[in-house]
């Protein structure tokens, strides 16, 4: 009814073949799908697209907005949800110019893309970290700290955040690791 080309997924393999063939302007992605879940597809996508991303789905708890937003939502409603508002944030967020490359030093890094913060320069895919040119010896805490830290250097991320992107949803432990 608002003129949008739709194309639909059943299930997060399907999403994610169907964003790299189709490169749609916006995707609405649930969290619970039936193989991959939301969290994971929506970071798959960041790897190869900058498409705008609603996350729509039942889960309303603050730490799965928490998690879909630093994972690379640009927005997050929860079921029940009204078409009209769905259009109108869809609406809101095509008005805005999609920042992507280099020019953009604040805009959220896909997980593979080197980044660069003054002296500092991390490589995610080849887990290096540079200081001033030396590379820097981190264990695999401390770089994935950094690492999910330097996505999104624009926000701040709450204890439950990290715990969850660095220790993984079934940590069990003291939160003040």
């Amino acid at each position: 009814a608002s003129g949008h080309d739709v194309v639909e997924a059943a299930d997060g393999d399907a999403a994610l073949a169907v964003a790299r063939d189709a490169q749609p302007d916006v995707i609405v992605l649930d969290l619970v799908l039936p193989d991959v879940d939301g969290v994971e597809v929506c970071r798959q996508i960041r790897m190869f697209s900058d498409a705008y991303i609603v996350m729509l789905t039942s889960r309303a708890d603050e730490v799965d907005k928490l998690i879909g937003l630093a994972v690379g939502a640009d927005d997050y409603m929860t079921k029940p949800y009204s078409p009209r508002e769905l259009s109108a944030r869809v609406g809101a967020l095509m008005r805005r110019p999609r920042t992507s490359g280099a020019s953009a030093s604040l805009a959220p890094a896909g997980p593979g893309a080197k980044r660069s913060f003054g002296d500092l320069e991390l490589d995610p895919l080849a887990r290096e970290v540079w200081v001033a040119g030396r590379e820097v010896a981190l264990t695999r805490i401390e770089f994935d700290l950094l690492d999910s830290l330097s996505r999104r250097p624009d926000m701040v991320h709450t204890r439950q955040m990290l715990l969850e992107l660095v220790w993984g949803p079934n940590w069990i432990g003291d939160d003040h690791v």
